[in-house]
């Protein structure tokens, strides 16, 4: 990796992520970083009081990056900033950090290209033009919309919001008969302490459910070339929620399916007008061909970083501030060292009496980690989105297929004993 030349400015990180702390504090000097967020999620997560314990953050500045126009009126209030790069951590921050850059004369994504990657259904409408394959999707305002949309249709649907994160909101609905309560569920959105308090707008959509392998592909860019790419394998658990279950890295496929997966992600990115940054980009291949999912222009969640920076190895972190900075990453690598795999628990509905296994899990042949920090006396009510999983085993081996393997096995090892909930009467 190049040498970091002397910093005139602060990096501002647009949304506060705890877990990418030890990746930043490994090359961002003291007093270097400033944190924006919103004033609600501020409060709520205690942001200012925990950034007085890391070392690289300056400051946090409270603004509703939200909402539209606010990062040209952030611009007009911070003209001297003078910061050296503008980093968006979480996936509503991503229009906000685009445009700030520009304002700033920063690399980033454009704001054109965040505007569309953050509406699922503006990016289906793109992508569409452009001849990438996208599964039949329709904006819907309600019960009857999605049936009709169902009607003369086989096979299931996928009721989404066009503009939510984690898979909030989000279901698959094999049967007319469930819609109006899928319906009601999926409206049920709410975030809780990662949102602020103010209502988000409802954008829903009913898409064409796509039987196949899911992938994922996390790429660093630079003015729209690619200088770095991973495609993450991934599971979803069992049942109408689809929730991600695991991730392999790097994806155990064919040499061409990875090729494939690359090129149709970098037309993809040249589609919407992608410029500086990184990208995560979800498909399912179905009879060999990727049908696009859904793009963010962030860092991916779900420890996918973790394991790619572990497989390769590589700094990805590292690489992607030097990126925004303008500075050349250094050297990344074209493949994979070892192969890396992820997996979640997730209890059934009832309340936590203790949690059993977690050390024994951790010294397991290959475990890089494992935790399962959920107190006694946590209620859960089932697993519907990401925020409902409980718990995460990371190991590392030789190959892909052995990593999957080791990182099932210690999962195995870990059990959460549930109080059931007393029924209704």
């Amino acid at each position: 990796m190049s040498e970091q030349p002397a910093l005139t400015g602060p990096v501002l990180v647009v949304g506060y992520v705890g877990l990418t702390i030890p990746f930043i504090r490994a090359f961002q000097p003291e007093n270097s970083v400033v944190y924006i967020e919103e004033p609600d999620v501020a409060r709520k997560r205690q942001v200012a009081e925990i950034i007085q314990q890391v070392p690289f953050a300056r400051e946090v500045i409270e603004w509703e990056h939200h909402l539209p126009g606010k990062a040209d009126e952030f611009y007009q209030a911070h003209p001297d900033l003078d910061p050296v790069a503008v980093i968006p951590a979480v996936e509503y921050a991503t229009p906000f950090a685009a445009r700030l850059a520009e304002r700033y004369g920063l690399p980033g994504a454009s704001l054109g290209a965040a505007q569309i990657l953050r509406d699922k259904a503006l990016l289906r409408q793109v992508s569409a033009a452009a001849g990438i394959a996208n599964p039949a999707s329709v904006r819907v305002g309600g019960v009857e919309d999605v049936l009709a949309f169902m009607r003369g249709r086989s096979g299931p649907v996928v009721l989404k919001p066009a503009n939510r994160q984690a898979s909030i909101g989000t279901r698959v609905v094999h049967d007319p008969a469930e819609v109006e309560q899928a319906w009601a569920e999926c409206l049920v959105q709410d975030e809780g302490v990662f949102v602020p308090d103010r209502p988000m707008p409802l954008q829903m959509l009913a898409e064409q459910f796509v039987h196949g392998d899911e992938y994922s592909v996390e790429m660093l860019v630079r003015d729209g070339v690619p200088v770095f790419t991973n495609v993450t394998g991934k599971q979803l658990f069992p049942g109408p929620y689809p929730v991600e279950l695991g991730h392999v890295v790097p994806a155990d496929i064919s040499a061409e399916l990875t090729g494939l997966l690359a090129a149709q992600t970098t037309r993809l990115l040249r589609t919407v007008g992608f410029g500086t940054g990184i990208t995560h980009c979800e498909w399912i291949v179905s009879d060999g061909v990727p049908y696009l999912v859904e793009c963010a222009g962030r860092m991916p969640g779900d420890a996918i970083p973790d394991i790619i920076e572990a497989a390769y190895p590589v700094e990805l972190f590292r690489g992607y501030y030097a990126l925004m900075r303008g500075e050349q990453p250094g050297a990344l690598p074209e493949r994979a060292e070892f192969g890396t795999a992820v997996r979640f628990l997730a209890p059934g509905p009832g309340t936590v009496e203790r949690v059993l296994g977690v050390e024994e899990a951790g010294r397991a042949e290959g475990v890089l980690l494992a935790d399962c920090p959920v107190p006694s006396g946590h209620t859960y009510t089932g697993l519907r989105n990401s925020w409902d999983r409980a718990g995460i085993v990371m190991t590392r081996a030789k190959t892909s297929a052995e990593a999957l393997r080791l990182a099932e096995a210690a999962a195995e090892l870990i059990t959460i004993e549930l109080r059931p909930e007393p029924q209704a009467p």
